[in-house]
């Protein structure tokens, strides 16, 4: 097992990904086609059951995307999404070190974590693979990354990265910004840029990759530029402007 997107990560490389809500393998495919290197399937906010989340990551594996999932605020959905193929999940509201190290403890077999061991399925390739080289291999190439989208999580930042198993930390700027009370304003509100710079700058000043959430292009390379290596777009987000964006340039 082998993630390219943590080789990539860890090689000094950007990447670019996209958040996909809806149950849609074709548009798993055209994002793959498209050259993009992940795609994260959205299981906090989209709809999905357990046959269609691994469907969607069957799809990102036949397009070479990487597959992460961003699970619930059930735990338990770690395992569900890991045991499906996923090389990744993203796990909202992490606030403080204990939840940081519980979110490892569910990811990672043992002896770094409490994760089940079963070889039956897809991850294992239903039993094909199985044993310490298995188990070995999973905990050392699935990304552990802990969404910072609270006051009280920014204030925690340098505890919940320290967290052996953690990866790096994603930066939820919407989620942020209404958490902070700045719910008309949003991430551009100057007291949330504040917390969103200072968590750039000890990013840096610890050499720890960064992501975030970026709505198009524009969004996407201003976010490279404070210091972010992980970037996910919002499929839904792109369809939807450019659908308006058709509209309004049709003379009709």
């Amino acid at each position: 097992m082998k993630n390219p997107l943590k080789e990539k990560l860890e090689n000094g490389k950007s990447v670019l990904g996209s958040f996909l809500g809806i149950y849609s393998p074709p548009l798993v495919e055209m994002i793959g086609y498209a050259g993009y290197d992940f795609v994260v399937i959205d299981d906090e906010h989209g709809a999905f059951s357990t046959t269609e989340l691994e469907n969607m990551i069957r799809t990102a594996d036949s397009v070479d995307l990487v597959p992460i999932v961003r699970v619930s605020y059930d735990q338990s959905s770690i395992q569900k999404a890991l045991d499906r193929g996923a090389l990744g999940i993203q796990v909202p509201m992490i606030n403080t070190k204990e939840e940081a190290e519980e979110t490892v403890q569910k990811a990672k077999y043992p002896p770094r974590g409490l994760r089940g061991a079963a070889y039956s399925h897809r991850a294992a390739h239903y039993g094909k693979e199985k044993g310490k080289k298995f188990l070995d291999e999973s905990n050392e190439e699935i990304l552990v990354i802990p969404h910072i989208e609270t006051l009280e999580a920014a204030e925690n930042f340098h505890e919940i990265i320290n967290v052996e198993g953690i990866d790096f930390p994603f930066i939820g700027t919407t989620d942020l910004s209404v958490n902070m009370g700045y719910k008309e304003e949003g991430p551009n509100h100057p007291e949330v840029r504040k917390v969103v710079e200072r968590i750039y700058m000890e990013a840096k000043e610890r050499s720890i990759k960064v992501g975030t959430v970026a709505n198009d292009a524009t969004g996407a390379n201003k976010a490279y530029d404070k210091g972010a290596s992980y970037v996910g777009i919002v499929a839904i987000t792109v369809i939807a402007n450019a659908l308006g964006d058709v509209l309004q340039s049709t003379n009709k």
